[in-house]
Order: C-alpha cells, then structure tokens, then sequence
C-alpha cells in the first residue's frame, strides 16, 4: 500500500486520546476491476480526510472490499477458481495498486474475509441474537444477485417480454425462497425517524434525506440477515448451515477496522464514523439498517451518511455490467493524477448525478489547471528569477491593489474551508481557490511588473517587488489550500517558491491559517521548476 495517512500528511496536533475524525468509503465488491464511479467516491474521502488533517486534527480514513455473497462466488465459479483465490487477485493486482496510484492516503484498508473481522461480526451477530432481536423465519421475493438484497415489487421495473428487471443492473430478478433468520428491522421504524429529524444532517443530500424518511414513513420489513442457499460468507454462529447475510457482514466493517471487540481504546477514540461516503443506490443499508443494527447493540450511530450521485456516460450509470466502466489509468495515463483527482469533485457536485466527457476535461484542464493556475506559477517564478536573481524580494509599496489581494485571500480560505471541510461541497470549496487564483492573475496582468521593471528608480524597484512579493506569497496560499486536492502540484509548486527551507513541510502548513499574510519571507529561493500541467496531447482514445 502507500504510505497511510499519517505519513503523508504529517502529525496531528490534537492530543492522542482526541476523538479521530473518522471518514469511510464503502467496502468495494471485488467481482471485478475498480471503474471511474469507485475512485471517484475514494478520492473524494480523501481530499476530506486530506483536509482535516491539514487542519491540525487526528484522522482516520478506511476504505476496503466485500468479498462475500453470492455474486462473489458465481464470479469467482466463472473464472473457475475460488471465491478466495479470486479475491485475492483482485485485491492485491487491480483495487490496492489502484489507490495507491492515485495517491489515496488510506488509514486502513479492510477486507471482509480477514479473521479481524469475521469473528467480530459474528459475535455481533450472536448479541443480536441472544437480545432476541434476530429469530427464525422463512422468505419468498425477487431478489436481485447484483444488489445482493431482496427487492419489492414496487422498485422493479418490467422489460418489453414483461420479465420482471433490477432498476438499477437492469438485469431479470431471482424468485428465492428459503428459511433464514431475520432482524427486527420493523421495530425500529419510529427510532430512525426521531434520529432523522433530531439531526437534519444526518442524510446528505436534502433529496436523499426525503427520500430514505418516506421510505421508512411506509412501514419497515423485517430484515433477512442469513442466507442458505450457499455458503461463501460468515457463518451463523449458532446455525453454521446458514452464512450472514452479505450486507450485514459488510456494514460491520466500518466497527470491526477500528477495533470493535478488539480494542477498545482503539474503538472508542474512533467510532462512530464522522462521515460514511456511499453511492446512493446503497443508501438505504447505511441510513436505515446499519443506524438501526447499532441501536439494537447500544451503539452509537454515525455523524453523517453522505450519498454522492452516479456518474453518467451516455446517459447510463458507470457500471461494468453497463459496459461503461472506464479505467481511472485510462485518464490518468493522459492527464496525470492529480488533474484526475481535481476534475471530478470539480465538475461535479457533489451528491448529484454528473456527466463525464474526454472533452470537458480536456477544456478545464487547458484553461483552469495550464492557462489560469500553471501559468501563473510560472510566470511568478521566471519574473522574480529574471528581476531579482531568483531571491523573492521584500514588499515595501502597498496599497489598495495588494489589499484587495489579501482580502480576496481572507475570503477564498473561509469558503473553501467551510464547504469541504464541514460541507462536503468539494466543487464549492475548490472553485473558491480558483476564483482567487484568477483574482490574482488579474492583479497581475493590471499592474504589469514586466513595465514597472523599466523604471530604474527606488521607487519603481520598491513598486516591482511589493507586486511580486503578493504573487508569490498568494501562491504560498494556493500551494497550502490545494494541497489536499493536487498534493504532487502543490509540493511542486512548494519547492518552486523556496517554501520548506523557511517554513517546514507543505503537510503542516494548517489551511485555516493560510490567509495569514507574510508568512513566505523575503530572500526565499525561488526557482522555475518544470510546468505544473504540461500542454496536452491529442485525444489517445479518439
């Protein structure tokens, strides 16, 4: 794996017995190789845990794989090897290499065959069961392979033969019958509601919240939690002819990495999760079965449950079983990384349903990432190399213009910081940094240095070194604010402005702190390095 967390953005200045500020994805299912749709919910939970440690705080960010369930093992049967041996190979040659290429800083990645969660997840289960909130039952329904849930009849969608179809794998449904244990979901209806309405935030989007209340307004089922038509999952403790139901093993991963019936310490700095990031077609596991499996156990429920939206191509949902999966390297081999990381939360807001397309990437890459962000760097750094011999100059000849600056700075880390750090607004929170980025490029191209630097005069010298003093220490900023987001760019562009030597690492530069003016102090060395967005080639794939 990469290096966690921790190690690659510096040291929490919380004390150690802080309560962590816990962030998840959902645990992948391993049936095949990672798609765009995946690593766009991970690098999202990334930038957010990026930025709360570079607010000073303790992290902890887990994502992980499924590995369970019936479409695991008919997956792993048609490739003719095990369900484990096929897990295996996923995990370790396609999911892992994965995060680590796009830079995730993953705490803890969780895969739901290890003994660390297994056995916590069944003895989760025989509390349930000796509480008397699991009994004995049977079940008929349609029941979607895809999904691995059990639909109602009102959710399926009909094909043109009148063959009943998933809505969301657009795929026949399963008539299953068979004897299984059962949750008392059903009685947990008007606690979820009260927990619902006494945290409003709780459901993120406000389309998400009303729709997971109305569902629950209509009335709860009570859950089947064991399967026995099969047997590649987590034995029933007390019925080892039934295996756990897929979803409930799964949910429990988010316990079971942080130490439930392992370590307490571990577990109680931890739990629950600030924030559980999920797709919206698994919204209703997170916001109604899992809150209401952790107060059948006297737990404490998450802080918020955030659904991001699909993303689209052709007007279908990002899916291997759509044929529109698309492999994040196939972008990334043309873009690089961190314009990979940027595009998404950028373009798309997040908890909507967003479109992709080679050719709006190409055009914000070439006008927001080269023309308005790269350029500026590099002129900065070849106007103070060229003026100054490379040495940033001291400002002495403020005025309006400059303060203008700094309260445009004032603003941009006031805005980014609310609506990606408490928010979830990364489209928000971004454009707020590059509003000020064309701020300044405007400054720039109104007090035109390149002119200023004809007049030989001490005021003229005073005038072109306050100008480029502002340029260079907004780019400070940027570098500090973007660094979650493009951490490659941003400690490029660290280096470039001689900011280590002076102030330390890019990782313990707080965000909150970034519109304090005059932290980047005059002699820094700053020196041209290689562009930040190199010019585009044509389209590979055209």
């Amino acid at each position: 794996m990469a290096a966690t967390g921790s190690e690659k953005q510096g040291k929490s200045a919380d004390s150690a017995d802080a309560k962590a500020f816990y962030v998840s994805t959902p645990i992948y299912y391993v049936n095949d190789a990672p798609h765009l749709g995946h690593a766009y919910t991970t690098v999202a939970g990334d930038v957010l845990t990026r930025w709360h440690r570079q607010r000073g705080e303790k992290v902890w960010y887990l994502t992980g794989t499924d590995e369970h369930g019936q479409k695991i093992m008919r997956t792993a049967e048609a490739n003719d090897v095990t369900p484990q041996e096929w897990c295996d190979k996923l995990v370790t040659e396609a999911w892992k290499p994965l995060w680590e290429h796009l830079d995730i800083a993953n705490d803890d990645f969780i895969r739901t065959t290890e003994k660390r969660h297994t056995d916590r997840v069944r003895e989760f289960v025989q509390d349930l069961y000796d509480k008397g909130e699991i009994y004995k039952g049977g079940y008929e329904g349609p029941y979607c392979v895809g999904c691995e849930e059990y639909k109602l009849p009102g959710d399926l969608i009909e094909a043109e033969d009148g063959t009943k179809l998933c809505p969301i794998h657009k795929k026949p449904v399963e008539l299953l019958k068979e004897e299984n244990y059962f949750f008392k979901l059903s009685e947990y209806g008007d606690k979820l509601l009260a927990l619902y309405e006494a945290n409003p935030g709780f459901i993120q989007p406000e389309s998400a919240r009303n729709e997971v209340v109305n569902f629950v307004k209509q009335g709860l089922q009570d859950l089947s939690i064991s399967r026995s038509t099969f047997d590649w999952g987590v034995k029933v403790p007390w019925d080892d002819k039934h295996v756990i139901y897929v979803w409930v093993d799964a949910l429990l991963n988010y316990a079971t990495a942080v130490g439930y019936g392992a370590n307490q310490e571990k577990f109680d700095s931890t739990f629950p999760a600030n924030v559980h990031l999920v797709g919206k077609d698994i919204l209703r596991f997170h916001a109604v079965i899992w809150p209401a499996m952790l107060l059948a156990q006297g737990l404490p429920v998450p802080g918020k449950v955030a659904a991001n939206g699909w993303l689209m191509v052709g007007g279908e949902k990002m899916s291997k079983s759509n044929l529109t999966g698309i492999k994040p390297q196939d972008l990334t081999s043309h873009f690089g990384v961190d314009a990979y990381r940027w595009y998404f939360l950028r373009a798309i807001a997040f908890g909507s349903d967003g479109s992709f397309s080679w050719e709006d990437f190409s055009a914000r890459y070439t006008s927001e990432l080269a023309n308005d962000y790269g350029n500026l760097a590099s002129r900065v750094a070849a106007m103070v190399g060229k003026y100054f011999g490379g040495a940033l100059p001291e400002a002495t000849a403020s005025g309006d213009a400059e303060q203008a600056v700094r309260d445009g700075l004032a603003k941009a880390v006031a805005e980014a910081d609310r609506k990606i750090g408490e928010e979830l607004d990364f489209q928000g929170g971004i454009l707020a940094v590059f509003d000020f980025v064309k701020q300044v490029n405007g400054y720039i191209t109104e007090q035109e240095p390149w002119k200023v630097a004809k007049d030989d005069s001490a005021e003229g010298r005073a005038r072109l070194a306050t100008i480029l003093y502002t340029a260079a220490e907004s780019l400070r900023a940027v570098a500090v604010l973007l660094n979650p987001v493009m951490p490659e760019t941003s400690q490029k562009l660290w280096d470039s402005l001689g900011a280590e030597p002076v102030l330390g690492p890019l990782a313990d530069q707080r965000v909150q702190d970034a519109a304090t003016w005059g932290r980047l102090p005059a002699g820094a060395t700053v020196t041209k390095g290689a562009v930040l967005f190199p010019r585009l080639e044509e389209n590979p794939t055209a």
